[in-house]
């Protein structure tokens, strides 16, 4: 580690607070307008539900794009060069939202906020990767995922008491969505170091090994096992961005429930998520060896706990089904895979291959959400989604199990050599 590390053993104590604060205030940002749209459609002057849908798209579409060239970046100029100017137009994009007039504004404040926020995936997590103790690293990841979980309970209920219940206006709430994103930049601004380089210090041998990797950068990056990784991901986050955007129309129109619960209801999995990562991810801290098979029996209790969420014959086998999926779902998968993945590569190469990681994971959230919907048109019910989302999850199980752990034996490091 860093020299700035050695003289404060807590830094890595400070590096989880803070990026946990990020994943609460990007969530925060992206839950806090579905319950109020309503009220967005109505001050906008009664825009139709496919202008006001295509503000999370437009947003989507940006994190997304942004994945790849903001791992370059990371790599190149670190963390703390990326991270702040990110979240300085992050806080921009929210409050050109809360001032709109018009809906083309808003849409230009969610591309902003896209392209911003598409910055933070490689950023924090690479450097919780470099400074995070060996043996905490994947507890350290879910703590640090946490924040997404808590940031979207905050989303969604806070919306809706202010907003719904108290009538507030809705552009308040991006006013304090910016507000927030401010204060947690500063949080970054105290707590982030920035890396010393070294680049200058390099002697020749080291720019030699540095020039053959990049050359096999190329092909590591897209190995057998990494593709499979990334489909595993692209699976996982399929059936939680479907469930976070359609469970509660799906709740209401096909299992009786009452409006004004299914936001509550729809909350049970990011609450239930949090014990489930923190559990599994220190399990796997002191139990490194297990690590492959962990991520296998998630995958497959992730696509059980689906299939059950549309078996439920009662509202109480349905609750479980939730809760369930909350503790084996995305959230729990995503501290082991995040460190699987950082530690298959080169320290140079941590934020590229989370970048390329993350963009197929999140591509999974423009396309669950308008499929599910296209579903529910032509069939009348979303049904056949979930049906999906559980087959994708097994299928990645079962690609995980031939290509990953069958031929995990016959290497030294996984997913580098093959």
């Amino acid at each position: 580690m860093g020299q700035t590390v050695k003289n404060d053993p807590n830094y890595y104590k400070k590096i989880i607070v803070a990026l946990c604060l990020g994943w609460v205030v990007i969530w925060i940002y992206r839950t806090i307008l579905t319950p109020i749209y309503p009220q967005i459609q109505e001050s906008l002057g009664n825009i139709s539900d496919t202008q006001v849908g295509l503000v999370a798209s437009i947003y989507f579409f940006a994190y997304t794009g942004m994945q790849i060239p903001s791992g370059i970046l990371v790599d190149k100029f670190g963390q703390k060069r990326v991270l702040i100017p990110a979240f300085i137009i992050f806080a921009i994009a929210a409050f050109v939202i809360g001032t709109s007039s018009t809906i083309t504004q808003v849409y230009i404040g969610a591309l902003l906020a896209g392209l911003s926020t598409g910055s933070y995936y490689g950023a924090a997590f690479s450097l919780s990767a470099k400074h995070m103790p060996k043996d905490k690293k994947s507890f350290s990841n879910a703590i640090i995922n946490s924040g997404a979980a808590l940031g979207m309970v905050i989303g969604l209920v806070g919306s809706s008491v202010l907003v719904g219940g108290l009538e507030i206006k809705w552009n308040y709430m991006l006013y304090i969505t910016s507000v927030l994103i401010v204060a947690v930049t500063f949080v970054f601004v105290l707590f982030v170091k920035q890396d010393k380089k070294t680049a200058t210090n390099e002697t020749a041998e080291d720019q030699k090994t540095t020039t053959q990797d990049t050359k096999s950068q190329g092909i590591d990056l897209f190995s057998p096992k990494k593709l499979v990784v990334y489909f595993v991901y692209f699976a996982t986050c399929y059936g939680y961005y479907m469930i976070v955007t359609w469970l509660p129309s799906f709740l209401v129109a096909e299992k009786g429930f009452e409006q004004g619960s299914v936001g509550y209801v729809a909350a049970l999995v990011a609450v239930t998520a949090v014990p489930g990562a923190l559990i599994f991810s220190k399990y796997i801290d002191n139990n490194a060896h297990m690590r492959l098979k962990l991520i296998f029996f998630l995958l497959i209790g992730a696509a059980v706990t689906i299939s059950l969420t549309v078996f439920a014959p009662n509202p109480a086998v349905l609750y479980v089904a939730l809760i369930l999926y909350g503790l084996l779902g995305k959230l729990a998968i995503d501290p082991v895979l995040i460190t699987y993945v950082t530690d298959s590569v080169s320290s140079d190469k941590v934020a590229k291959a989370l970048g390329f990681f993350n963009f197929f994971g999140m591509s999974s959230s423009v396309v669950a959400p308008t499929l599910t919907g296209y579903i529910g048109d032509i069939t009348g019910s979303k049904v056949l989604a979930f049906y999906i989302a559980a087959v994708l999850l097994a299928v990645a199980a079962i690609l995980f199990f031939l290509v990953v752990m069958l031929k995990e034996k016959k290497t030294i490091n996984p997913l580098t050599n093959e």
